[in-house]
């Protein structure tokens, strides 16, 4: 390279207050290069992520009614038919990561008046108890009706903690959410099997073993993965219920 080639060259001298225009023009473009860089590489991380739901919890819609409380194997509110609304059953759990246990089993099979505030996302709705008083006096002749059988189905999908996939926590599933699925199940919140098909137009189920009882720890190295279950399905007014046969059980991927 010639003297005169150098001497015409971009180079930048840090004392001095000028800028090569060549320079200028060079940091421009790169700087306008790494950031749509950034903002693409954020875009394909972001759309590889679990879709955290819509559902939260319905500060301004209050949860208060009369029922029947029932364990079925976890606790469930059972609701009257009213008018032209059907009867209902609402899954139950306590304050944090705890169920709701201690009020179902000192009311459990009488009448109640029962206040909380629901967690919902799309057809999954739980009530987190806030105070739960039995019905004295003329208290509502309600007899809730039995379990309907649909079968014995095999499911995929994922088993999931119900109230933190109802909207309590975002994201509510998969490996980001797999601790507090396991702190959330081990205090007592129902465990819930969200299915990658409809069984009645219905993707949720609270899950029980077999026989229609707890799920116990053997459920635990399940969490946050897709799985295939089988067991017998039955319709508890509009909520599914999962009797599973954990020992068929099989990882997917």
């Amino acid at each position: 390279m010639s003297w005169r080639q150098t001497k015409d060259a971009p180079f930048y001298v840090g004392y001095l207050n000028a800028v090569p225009k060549q320079l200028v023009m060079f940091l421009v473009v790169f700087s306008v290069c790494f950031a749509g860089g950034l903002g693409i590489a954020a875009l394909a991380l972001s759309s590889t992520q679990n879709d955290p739901g819509n559902g939260g919890f319905q500060w301004g819609n209050r949860f208060e009614n009369v029922g029947v409380l029932e364990l079925r194997p976890y606790p469930v509110l059972r609701v009257p038919a009213d008018g032209e609304t059907p009867a209902r059953t609402y899954m139950l759990a306590g304050q944090g990561k705890r169920g709701a246990f201690s009020q179902a089993e000192k009311n459990q099979d009488g009448p109640v008046t029962l206040r909380g505030v629901p967690v919902n996302r799309g057809d999954l709705t739980m009530i987190q108890v806030g105070r739960v008083e039995a019905v004295e006096g003329n208290a509502p002749d309600f007899t809730p009706a039995g379990p309907v059988p649909l079968g014995r189905w095999k499911l995929t999908g994922e088993i999931c903690d119900g109230k933190c996939y109802a909207g309590a926590m975002r994201p509510g599933r998969g490996l980001a959410h797999k601790a507090c699925a396991d702190l959330c199940l081990t205090g007592g919140i129902p465990p819930v099997f969200v299915s990658s098909g409809p069984v009645e137009n219905r993707n949720f189920f609270l899950m029980a073993d077999q026989d229609g009882n707890l799920i116990g720890d053997e459920i635990k190295p399940l969490l946050a993965l897709y799985v295939e279950l089988e067991g017998d399905v039955e319709r508890l007014d509009d909520l599914m219920v999962f009797k599973v046969d954990l020992a068929k059980a099989r990882i997917l991927k």
